[in-house]
């Protein structure tokens, strides 16, 4: 199990800002966004823009080889746009 986090327009399109969800331990970032999108499928339209933090560093979506352990943090970040 881990924790994922939510940030900016993600929080908005899952309706929550963290939840615990059970995934692989052994998983691909593509992988475990598509976890993701099964819980939340609103998130789908932001999956071109968004990056990962896992255990505070960032994971691009794609075939980057995750190991997971119990309790780490994932972050969903979506752009941020300031002014």
């Amino acid at each position: 199990q881990v924790s994922v986090l939510y940030f900016a327009r993600s929080v908005e399109l899952a309706g929550l800002r963290c939840e615990t969800l059970s995934v692989p331990r052994q998983i691909t970032s593509l992988q475990l966004w598509e976890e993701i999108v099964k819980v939340h499928p609103r998130l789908a339209v932001i999956r071109d823009q968004v990056v990962f933090a896992v255990r505070q560093e960032y994971v691009l979506i794609g075939d980057q080889l995750l190991v997971l352990q119990p309790g780490d943090e994932v972050a969903i970040i979506p752009p941020i746009s300031g002014g």
